[in-house]
């Protein structure tokens, strides 16, 4: 038996895996703070991913789209890879290959992506699919705090609390297990649809507050006006550990009840009665303000994330022990996975590419000059977006991502993937984006190796090997070290056990914000809760900001942030909004959990939730076939009725491919800090779908 953490979530349950009595690999929960021994559907199915029918165990390789895929030997698809990366350099510069990584890797193999572009590769275009998550919550806890840890304190420390308010995030269905912290407090649940999170405010006398898509920063505006009129403000803590505030209020003050009740549809009373929960929570120290996707995913995702800083600094409540602000992180390794160097901007340990202070010390622990890194790159969208175009790369190594169904408007992005000179994947099995690519590289999945992962509280953790990988198959860590050598690096400069990358990782996020040094395997195996900063001869900092925020001057900023509508507003063509979100017995793409039988036969295909009105508007009842289209595409899905939905309003899960593909419709937007696209506000038409061609 081996304790281990959970493949999915950022809450990184633990879990005992073994052999079960029929020869295959089993899960069953472990005791740890995030999870109090329990586990949600996907944790307990989890361990069938390892041996799913399809699984890969040879590398593929096809010399041109036309033909099919062929197993070879390791040297061949490695040696391949390598002579037509080295060519496109040599033709077209080092930017002509591009990388993409994923907020699931591990710390190490994190970094070691990072470096494998940057000194292997020599390319700038490096970001990864946690640009599409957490970056608007990264973004403006940066400008807010000076930091950016998902969530500066324990999770443990939110079941103490009064009131929970849960803006754009559904945990009752995406994590499960956090519920059992968050059934002491009063809930106050921010979101368009009546989620089961909201469900359970409702029935435990919490309040639900459904804004209109788009329109959850005049929301927050709106709250911070009523904190302001109602005698909920700070002033003592704003004086003294602020700095801003009365540029914000001048934003906030014209966010009267009535105001803001028309802009988002919450009435007026729920806006005072929220208000007054929250601000008398906030008076006795004993208040949370957490945020997920649903305020993120948005082109003015920073801005609204900010709004709702503002609000939490102006009622006092981060850097005090019972209160806070922060970020509900979603995937594995969402937090250190934008820590260790696989987004555009960034080196290892949350230092900026662009600070030449940043660039000498871990230019000095690669043993190379600083001058021959390269600079900032394109942000993720913009990356897939710019492939095999005039300036965009011409080769794209993909390492634990699907972007074919995860990135926004879809369609775009496999069209760009199928005009690429080489596509290469490593993956487990044939994915929707490892199907277009010209070598799919078999690696090991999470129970077949070690590594550390850093959770939603920034607790760096580390899950143990259970089980060897398939023969043939091969670790990440090994594929990049076998790719970097034959790409002229020196044979040491890749290590492949994941002990010694976090050794090296330690060296290179030594004095940095997101300091890892003191992050030894020892410590690790004694279970010490190593909260992030953790230097090296220091302990851990489980609760942050409590003397003083990250600015040079201690101080926190408010930032004045004005509503504005989204990119795009719904009309005669396309006069519902859509947004997509996640469900509990699904992960993401889809890629693992569709191929378990259980979680596929729960969830089997896309739905679209509409309200019974406006489904009979469109001609279509309870378990039809309906057609949702957007300005980009389309997509097919089964009719869901939901009487407590909005009118305006559809939604649909995104976990599904194909014509079932939810990001068939979705909004590439940027936001203009963060660059994150617009998932939650895409305008569409609904209507029957016409009957699926015969046989």
């Amino acid at each position: 038996m081996t304790t281990t953490h959970c493949p999915y979530c950022a809450l990184q349950c633990a879990m005992h895996l073994e052999t079960g009595p029929d020869g295959r690999p089993a899960a069953r929960p472990a005791p740890f703070p995030t999870n109090r021994g329990g586990l949600c559907r996907k944790g307990w199915t989890s361990a069938e991913v390892l041996g799913v029918p399809d699984r890969l165990t040879r590398p593929l390789l096809r010399k041109d789209r036309t033909g099919g895929f062929g197993e070879v030997d390791w040297d061949t698809a490695l040696d391949h890879v390598a002579e037509r990366l080295l060519a496109l350099r040599a033709e077209h510069g080092p930017d002509s290959v591009a990388v993409f990584g994923s907020g699931g890797l591990t710390n190490e193999k994190s970094y070691a992506l990072g470096k494998f572009a940057r000194l292997a590769l020599g390319t700038s275009q490096i970001d990864y699919n946690g640009r599409f998550c957490m970056s608007s919550a990264a973004a403006a806890g940066n400008r807010a705090f000076g930091l950016d840890r998902g969530m500066p304190f324990p999770l443990t420390d939110v079941g103490a609390s009064e009131v929970v308010v849960l803006a754009g995030a559904n945990p009752a269905e995406t994590m499960p297990p956090m519920m059992g912290h968050l059934s002491a407090p009063r809930l106050i649940v921010i979101d368009p649809r009546r989620s089961a999170t909201a469900r359970v405010a409702l029935d435990n006398g919490g309040l639900h507050l459904a804004p209109r898509p788009g329109t959850d920063l005049a929301l927050a505006l709106g709250l911070l006006h009523l904190a302001g009129v109602r005698g909920w403000i700070d002033r003592a803590y704003l004086d003294e550990r602020t700095t801003g505030f009365e540029d914000a209020w001048a934003h906030a003050a014209a966010w009267w009840p009535e105001r803001t009740e028309q802009v988002t549809g919450v009435p007026a009373v729920r806006l005072r009665e929220a208000a007054d929960v929250l601000g008398a929570a906030a008076r006795a120290r004993s208040a949370y303000i957490l945020t997920g996707r649903g305020s993120e995913q948005h082109a003015k995702g920073t801005d609204t994330v900010t709004a709702w800083i503002n609000l939490a600094l102006a009622l006092g409540l981060p850097g005090r022990e019972g209160s806070g602000y922060g970020c509900i992180t979603g995937q594995g390794n969402g937090q250190g996975g934008r820590e260790h160097g696989q987004k555009a901007d960034q080196l290892p340990g949350y230092r900026r590419i662009d600070d030449p202070a940043a660039r000498a010390d871990v230019a000095a622990v690669w043993g190379v000059d600083p001058g021959a890194l390269p600079g900032p790159g394109r942000s993720a969208f913009e990356l897939l977006d710019s492939l095999g175009e005039g300036g965009g790369a011409r080769a794209l190594l993909l390492f634990g991502s699907n972007p074919v169904v995860s990135a926004p408007d879809s369609t775009r992005v496999r069209s760009r993937l199928e005009s690429l000179d080489l596509l290469v994947t490593a993956d487990f099995v044939l994915s929707e984006t490892a199907a277009l690519g010209d070598v799919v590289l078999p690696v090991a999945q999470w129970a077949e190796e070690s590594g550390t992962m850093t959770n939603l509280e920034g607790r760096v953790l580390r899950r143990n090997r259970a089980f060897a990988p398939p023969e043939g198959v091969r670790t990440d860590l090994e594929v990049l070290a076998g790719l970097a050598v034959r790409l002229g690096q020196p044979a040491d400069r890749f290590p492949t056990e994941p002990d010694a990358v976090l050794a090296e990782l330690g060296r290179a996020t030594e004095g940095a914000p997101a300091d890892y040094s003191g992050v030894t395997p020892e410590r690790l195996a004694a279970g010490e809760a190593l909260y992030w900063p953790v230097r090296r001869g220091a302990g851990p900092t489980p609760r942050l900001f409590l003397d003083c925020f990250a600015h040079p001057d201690g101080r926190a900023r408010l930032v004045p942030v004005a509503h504005r509508p989204p990119a795009e507003s719904a009309d005669a063509a396309f006069p519902l909004i859509a947004t997509t979100g996640r469900l509990m017995g699904h992960y993401q793409s889809g890629a693992q959990t569709r191929r378990v039988p259980e979680l596929a036969g729960a969830e089997p295909e896309v739905y679209v939730e509409v309200h019974p009105d406006t489904a009979a508007r469109a001609g279509l009842g309870e378990g039809d076939a309906a057609l949702v289209t957007s300005r980009r595409g389309a997509t097919r899905a089964r009719v869901r009725l939901e009487p407590a939905a909005r009118l305006d309003t559809v939604f649909l899960p995104f976990h599904y491919a194909g014509e079932q593909a939810a990001n068939n419709l979705t909004n590439p937007a940027l936001d203009p800090v963060s660059r994150m696209p617009e998932f939650k506000v895409s305008a569409v038409r609904l209507e029957p779908a016409p009957p699926e061609p015969g046989p």
